[in-house]
């Protein structure tokens, strides 16, 4: 099964192409976002800094642009990960938009969710979650353990961060033995945001910059677990992680 998602996964990446353009993103790693009705476009221009920062500390090969999609666009389904940033209203999704989405989850595919409000009881935060009820209505957000592989994918880290620390820890819901949905109300994303002369724009609270540097391994992570999956949790790996976590 393992073994079939990876065929899997590498199919998906080999076959992306940018919305909208006829240039095949080929085996390279794009940054998907997702467009709905609400304001999921809090950080237009963050792709650009993540994926410099992916290509210098890692082999990863990058698409340069951002692509943006619809819920009902044919693009969602040859997409591994996709992020859903919002910071205030969203009006929720259509039933046939939860049906695609099921549909995309139980495919294979990741969704990271992030509020980016700061504000534990948004708004997003109920409405998100009701609708991911709808979607799954099996499964829950619950915790995801620090023994998980998200948090082993590329760098081991000992705890969560973003521009916030609203919660100590991350959500997620599993799907046959795989994390497929990834919930963060820290602001992740937008620990990356600079200003028009190159400097963050953002402060990082309360932590302030080793704060943001531990919100930007989180995202790179964030993408490597998209084409590395649970490898991290192999029992391979299980004593070379823990001697590294203890020094």
């Amino acid at each position: 099964m393992k073994m079939l998602r990876i065929i899997l996964l590498l199919f998906l990446l080999s076959t992306v192409v940018t919305a909208g353009a006829a240039e095949p993103v080929g085996n390279r790693l794009a940054f998907t976002q997702l467009d709905y009705d609400g304001e999921w476009d809090p950080y237009p221009q963050i792709y650009q800094d993540i994926f410099s920062f992916l290509t210098y500390t890692t082999s990863m090969e990058v698409y340069p642009q951002r692509q943006t999609i619809k819920i009902t666009d044919e693009m969602l389904f040859y997409s591994p990960l996709v992020i859903v940033l919002n910071r205030g209203r969203f009006a929720g999704f259509t039933p046939n938009e939860r049906d695609l989405l099921k549909k995309y989850i139980n495919g294979g595919g990741i969704l990271f969710i992030e509020d980016c409000s700061g504000n534990k009881y948004s708004d997003f935060d109920k409405k998100i979650r009701r609708e991911l009820e709808l979607i799954i209505p099996e499964r829950r957000l619950a915790k995801i353990p620090k023994d998980h592989a998200l948090l082993r994918s590329f760098y081991l880290l000992r705890g969560i961060a973003g521009r916030y620390i609203t919660n100590n820890y991350i959500e997620g819901i599993d799907i046959s033995g795989r994390t497929a949905v990834i919930y963060s109300q820290n602001d992740v994303f937008g620990a990356w945001v600079r200003d028009r002369y190159g400097n963050y724009f953002l402060e990082c609270v309360p932590g302030g910059e080793s704060q943001r540097f531990e919100a930007q391994k989180l995202t790179i992570n964030i993408f490597l677990y998209s084409g590395t999956g649970t490898y991290k949790n192999d029992f391979i790996h299980k004593k070379f992680i823990e001697e590294k976590l203890k020094r």
